[in-house]
């Protein structure tokens, strides 16, 4: 209850540190042929109206669409449509899921994948904050080829046995680990024998590449492998993971300039970072680096 409390204070801080996002110019959408997705919660608006203002600045254009997961009321819609004209609303419940799990964002992944049959798709987290030039995602956009974001210094894509080293050692009552030990079990069917401990929070998936069968035939996979623990949540992460290692020309990008934000991170060092979890609000440097984007948006 008391962790509870004091993340619920974190939030409303920043949301009252962050107010001036709400005064910034609407953000008018032009025409490319580019989809930028975001799962996106009630309490996290104002994140959410950073993370697209401040990264769809870098993009020749293109559709932008929320991923509404129910709570979404219809004041946060309309503020939603008075600050991203043209925004699109898809309800996550309408997302049919079958054979994979359903919840734990795999609505999301087989909706990119559905819509990156005719356009790139970018997967934009919410506490995602772009600050600087990001010449990276745009060359990956520019020659439609995936990226990551890397969760690490040093996650590169490997083989299927290598990255199941890297886990050896690690306790696998943690799903993901279990997961990525299982990795060179994979049959040959299922899509690609090379992997990337990436995150699922900022993902670039190439136009008319793959379609939801890549992610089923990894899905029933992995589900023959675990079992019961495959419906757990985590399990998106790693088939995202997995598509974006196994795309040809696909690129993890370089750390610390692209980080998920924790101790071992130099703000001052990132163009783009994840804040996520409990390493949000860790010295202040979410709302720092928000009030600097803020002001630059302000300024036109």
């Amino acid at each position: 209850m008391f962790n509870d409390l004091r993340r619920t204070l974190a939030v409303k801080r920043f949301d009252w540190q962050c107010r001036g996002i709400l005064r910034t110019p609407p953000l008018r959408l032009r025409t490319a042929p580019i989809r930028v997705v975001s799962m996106v919660r009630t309490e996290h608006l104002r994140m959410y109206l950073l993370s697209i203002k401040s990264f769809y600045r870098h993009l020749p254009g293109g559709q932008v669409i929320v991923m509404d997961d129910g709570s979404l009321t219809a004041t946060d819609k309309a503020l939603l449509a008075q600050h991203v004209e043209g925004l699109e609303i898809m309800r996550l419940d309408s997302i049919r899921t079958d054979p994979c799990p359903r919840g734990g964002c795999w609505e999301r992944l087989l909706y990119i994948l559905d819509l990156s049959a005719d356009s790139y798709v970018v997967q934009l987290d919410s506490d995602i904050l772009t600050s600087g030039p990001i010449p990276e995602v745009m060359s990956a956009v520019a020659g439609n080829t995936a990226f990551t974001l890397n969760s690490g210094q040093g996650m590169g894509i490997v083989s299927l046995e290598e990255a199941a080293a890297l886990v050896a050692q690690l306790d696998p009552k943690y799903l993901q680990t279990r997961i990525e030990q299982a990795l060179p079990q994979l049959p040959p069917d299922a899509g690609g024998r090379r992997y990337v401990r990436g995150s699922a929070g900022f993902a670039g998936f190439p136009r008319g590449l793959y379609t939801r069968a890549a992610a089923v035939a990894y899905s029933n996979a992995m589900q023959g492998l675990l079992g019961a623990r495959w419906s757990d949540w985590g399990t998106e992460q790693t088939a995202s993971n997995y598509l974006v290692a196994n795309a040809p020309g696909g690129v993890v990008l370089p750390w610390p300039r692209y980080a998920c934000f924790d101790e071992s991170v130099d703000p001052a060092k990132a163009d783009l970072l994840h804040f996520v979890g409990s390493w949000r609000f860790d010295r202040g440097a979410y709302a720092a680096k928000a009030r600097r984007v803020i002001a630059e948006l302000a300024a036109g």
